[in-house]
């Protein structure tokens, strides 16, 4: 006799049945799927249950997820407890330190990835596992575009390490001592022992990079549990917090929702910006921030950007711009103590996957008072404007993206004369050549490394100065390229301009000796050339890269989109 049918939740859960392979026979597809779960070991009673599936992102080459074990089995937990199946299923992992070219060019596959496998799979509702930095994108893109009911389970970020008496963390340590390193200010073998001190634990880098922006933004707009962005990834809150979400995800498997589209909403958007700017986070969580939401079709605009930052004051004093790392703001209010001072200039109504709308959750006081060393009144900010600001001018009009707040003040009004690197490799060759015709006044000029480049828009904005500069003391210049910039690092660095000099923006025209142009205060980044000059120079110009020929690389040449439209793949965007 065939096995009976599985029932249907009261809810309209269908646990195993979901998604039945089509074999012209639903019965037998049935009977199969049954068939082959029981030589895993599950029961009747196991398998009539709603299916959470958990998204499983840890991997031997991405040490910011090695505490993933603990982690799941605290959200297995959680699900059994609601009386849900929990279905672990493993899911491509962007370990940042570990992919070349970089992590970004696999965000998209990621993503797609993710997407396929929450609706190929029978799961009613998703714990969507990640933390290092493109990994929490990607997994919030491919269950926007699923649309099932789904939940993240953050990593956490690391806890300070310790040298020569003073805390240190990845990464913006990192970049700092390595700076020193090159200016021969410390030895080989003191980098060494620095090497193996940065990075003390699991978890995240423990400044406001990518991976900590991306935590808030997700708590903010209301994918993650509330509280869940900061708690350090060793601390046993972490745990609870994994149990929770489980709990979180089988009452979403069992009610059918919310669905992501319910909670990622124009209005929790423009919240997770306020956020963003308020605590002077990442440049690469904007490109984030407007891929996730266009798989909804909801559109993060550079001006409205600028309007925000505008009347957004910066309140937490962390590094990579104050001193403090993500264990001094979790202890000193988190995420709730900087929402709470910006309340005025959000959507309160905007609820989570628990329903509880923003205005509850902020009014859900702490035992413990915030720490305004370390989140500051909103009337005794760090800076009374916003982190972030887009530029336009006519080197980049399309726009691109500035961090003033961790820019050096007299460079933020500057004009000077462009030292060009074409590519990568062309810096590499130049940077430290005791021959390169260079001054600390000048601008240096990075093209080919956007999205579309053989390099695939890394990390690289935050070129190096010239070893002969920093052994004369130059610590910061102006730097612009149409690459990304690690939300860990710092100086005044123009990033992501376009149209990026592969299609052939006017940053694939700038020459040696150009004059340009920056003014924050007019938002603006200018090529002072004239135009018929730059007509002249057009006239002239080949592109550097051919479309590659087979495979991934393939696809993401010809489908990558500039970074105001958040480098998501032309045919995954909602139109």
């Amino acid at each position: 006799m065939p096995p009976k049918t599985i029932e249907r939740d009261r809810l309209g859960a269908v646990g195993l049945d979901n998604g039945l392979t089509n074999y012209g026979d639903t019965e037998f597809a049935r009977y199969l799927r049954r068939s082959f779960a029981k030589s895993m070991g599950y029961s009747n009673e196991s398998l009539a249950k709603p299916v959470v599936g958990i998204c499983y992102t840890a991997s031997g080459f991405n040490n910011c997820h090695r505490h993933f074990p603990e982690l799941l089995a605290a959200v297995e937990r959680g699900v059994l407890a609601k009386g849900a199946l929990p279905i672990t299923f493993p899911m491509i992992s962007l370990g940042e330190a570990f992919l070349s070219p970089t992590s970004m060019v696999y965000r998209n596959l990621m993503a797609m990835a993710v997407e396929e496998m929450i609706r190929a799979q029978p799961m009613d509702s998703v714990v969507l596992m990640g933390g290092c930095d493109k990994t929490v994108p990607a997994l919030l893109m491919g269950a926007a575009s699923a649309g099932k009911p789904a939940a993240l389970a953050l990593a956490g970020p690391m806890v300070a390490g310790r040298h020569r008496g003073e805390r240190v963390s990845a990464c913006t340590d990192c970049r700092r001592f390595w700076a020193r390193f090159r200016a021969g200010e410390i030895s080989t073998h003191e980098i060494g022992v620095i090497e193996g001190r940065l990075a003390a634990s699991a978890g995240t880098c423990s400044v406001m990079g990518t991976a900590s922006s991306m935590a808030m933004i997700s708590e903010t707009i209301g994918m993650a549990v509330p509280g869940s962005a900061t708690v350090p990834a060793v601390h046993s809150d972490r745990l609870r917090i994994s149990e929770a979400t489980g709990v979180l995800a089988a009452d979403m498997a069992i009610s059918g929702g919310p669905t992501p589209d319910q909670i990622i909403t124009k209005e929790s958007v423009e919240n997770a910006l306020r956020v963003l700017l308020a605590v002077s986070g990442s440049t690469n969580a904007i490109i984030h921030l407007t891929a996730v939401a266009g798989r909804l079709g909801i559109e993060v605009s550079l001006d409205r950007l600028n309007e925000l930052s505008d009347e957004t004051p910066v309140l937490v004093d962390l590094k990579p711009v104050g001193s403090g790392y993500m264990e001094d703001l979790h202890a000193g209010g988190g995420l709730r103590g900087v929402l709470a001072e910006i309340s005025e200039k959000l959507f309160l109504e905007c609820k989570n996957l628990e329903g509880t709308t923003l205005s509850d959750r902020i009014a859900d006081a702490p035992l413990d008072p915030v720490d305004r060393n370390v989140i500051r009144k909103a009337n005794c900010p760090v800076n009374p404007v916003g982190g972030l600001i887009a530029l336009r001018g006519s080197l980049a009009p399309d726009g691109a993206i500035l961090k003033r707040a961790a820019a050096t003040e007299e460079l933020l009004e500057h004009e000077g004369r462009a030292v060009v690197f074409s590519s990568l490799d062309d810096l590499a060759a130049k940077i430290d050549d005791p021959r390169l015709e260079i001054e600390p006044d000048d601008i240096m000029v990075l093209q080919n490394a956007g999205p579309r480049s053989e390099s695939g828009m890394p990390e690289a904005g935050y070129f190096p100065i010239p070893k002969k500069l920093a052994k004369q003391g130059v610590t910061d210049m102006i730097r612009i390229s149409d690459a990304r910039m690690s939300g860990t690092a710092f100086g005044t660095v123009v990033l992501h301009v376009t149209p990026e000099a592969d299609l052939g923006g006017p940053l694939a025209l700038v020459r040696n000796g150009d004059k340009i142009r920056l003014s924050a205060n007019s938002k603006r980044i200018d090529l002072l050339v004239d135009g018929d000059e730059l007509r002249e120079r057009r006239a002239c110009y080949r592109a550097e890269r051919s479309c590659p020929k087979r495979g991934y690389a393939n696809l993401y040449y010809r489908s990558v989109l500039p970074a105001p439209q958040g480098c998501d793949f032309d045919f995954l965007v909602e139109s």
